[in-house]
């Protein structure tokens, strides 16, 4: 993802503290649809949607994400924008994930995946403040300002420092990784050892061998042991290039991409396009009625989508096409997800690719603070949750979502 691993820089203070917090409120809030305060309301609605699909299909699932890292909790601060108020740093942790899907007590799937888990972290810019920018009122989620938070939200009275504000975690999602951390490997060798030395003596028991032999082929096993798990992991290497052969086709759609939307928007970043686009799918696939979300432009979803759990970025967002017209922008992507079905009483993995279309206007600047789960009425003023209105429902004006943000306009499987 364009990041410099020869100038590595561990995350630190309330940074460092929101990320791993939210990292272990996440299962909670997939297995039992509890809120993570200082997360974006986009991902805070996203979970909500999940949770209540895992409920309507009778499911049960534990989540556990645990640290990889032989340094433990750290993140690592990667790629980093910014525009006049916000500025976002993607920060990354090996991280692993323990799911198990139960159904009347029984279980139905599990897996323990190895992964790099991303975050983006959003921040007020030092000495730019966003007084009259709009926020969620991370209490009650009525829409007022930041200056207003501060003072007190209007609706429930609870009132906010900054640092209960911002910094915040405005998207999340995992990428399975080929990479080990040094007590995975000596794990793993371990294992590999005890089985060669366990073949090596009963060589030894069959042909009759004398002490010698197991002495000395119990030294040369350290080796051997060494030469299979190195073989194994370079074969398991081999199966997943070759199964993720179609990502390749993904390459340069950064560089094209953000070369052309930088010339619109100097302040738009790949990461954040990607961010978006994850944010706006998985709130499609998840959501009950795809037509009522305001972001939504497109037709009925394939029902097989209604199937979807769980889905975790496969690592890949190719850009198909750009087609500019007037003041918009017209993006066609394929998206590469780890996606989790529950269909005819059975829990299935697969890999899944995506065709996502997206719209916006190219003549208003990108504002990374946006929420699609709570907006003002540009007309009147009025706070209401966009996810299932279309309309103010105060004043009947229309709120056209692409003044302001990345609209889906279709999405299907690839």
């Amino acid at each position: 993802m364009g990041y410099n691993f020869f100038n590595i820089k561990e995350v630190s203070g309330v940074f460092d503290r929101k990320l791993n917090d939210f990292r272990a409120s996440l299962g909670a809030a997939v297995c039992n649809g509890k809120s993570i305060p200082f997360a974006d309301n986009d991902i805070t609605y996203i979970l909500k949607l999940q949770h209540d699909r895992l409920s309507k299909k009778g499911l049960e699932i534990s989540y556990d994400i645990y640290s990889r890292d032989d340094n433990k909790n750290k993140f690592i601060a990667g790629s980093s924008w910014k525009d006049a108020h916000y500025e976002s740093t993607v920060c990354f942790n090996q991280s692993g994930i323990k799911r198990k899907v139960k159904q009347n007590g029984r279980i139905k799937y599990k897996d323990d995946r190895k992964s790099v888990l991303y975050e983006t972290i959003t921040d007020v810019v030092n000495g730019i403040h966003p007084d009259n920018d709009t926020y969620c009122c991370p209490n009650c989620g009525a829409v007022s300002t930041v200056s207003g938070l501060q003072n007190g939200c209007s609706y429930c009275g609870t009132r906010f420092q900054m640092d209960d504000l911002f910094p915040k975690v405005t998207s999340y999602y995992f990428i399975d990784t080929f990479g080990m951390t040094k007590k995975e490997f000596l794990s793993g060798y371990l294992t590999s050892f005890v089985i060669t030395l366990i073949a090596v003596y009963i060589l030894g028991i069959i042909f009759s061998k004398g002490s010698g032999y197991y002495i000395g082929f119990t030294i040369l096993s350290i080796f051997i042991a060494y030469f299979l798990y190195a073989y194994f992991l370079f074969m398991k290497m081999i199966v997943r290039v070759i199964s993720s052969a179609g990502k390749m086709g993904t390459a340069g759609s950064r560089r094209k991409f953000e070369t052309r939307m930088k010339k619109i928007s100097p302040e738009f970043s790949y990461e954040y396009f990607t961010s978006k686009t994850l944010s706006l799918i998985k709130t499609a696939v998840f959501s009950e009625n795809e037509n009522e979300l305001l972001f939504y432009k497109g037709g009925k979803l394939d029902p097989k989508m209604k199937d979807i759990i769980d889905m975790n970025y496969g690592g890949a967002l190719g850009c198909k096409s750009i087609h500019e017209e007037g003041n918009f922008v017209t993006v066609e992507t394929k998206a590469y997800f780890d996606v989790l079905y529950a269909s005819n009483d059975k829990v299935f993995f697969k890999k899944q690719v995506f065709s996502a279309t997206l719209k916006r206007r190219t003549d208003i600047p990108v504002n990374f603070n946006f929420s699609m789960t709570k907006i003002a009425c540009p007309s009147c003023g009025a706070s209401f949750d966009a996810t299932k209105n279309k309309t103010c429902p105060y004043c009947g004006n229309k709120y056209e979502i692409t003044t302001d943000d990345w609209a889906l306009v279709e999405l299907k499987y690839n």
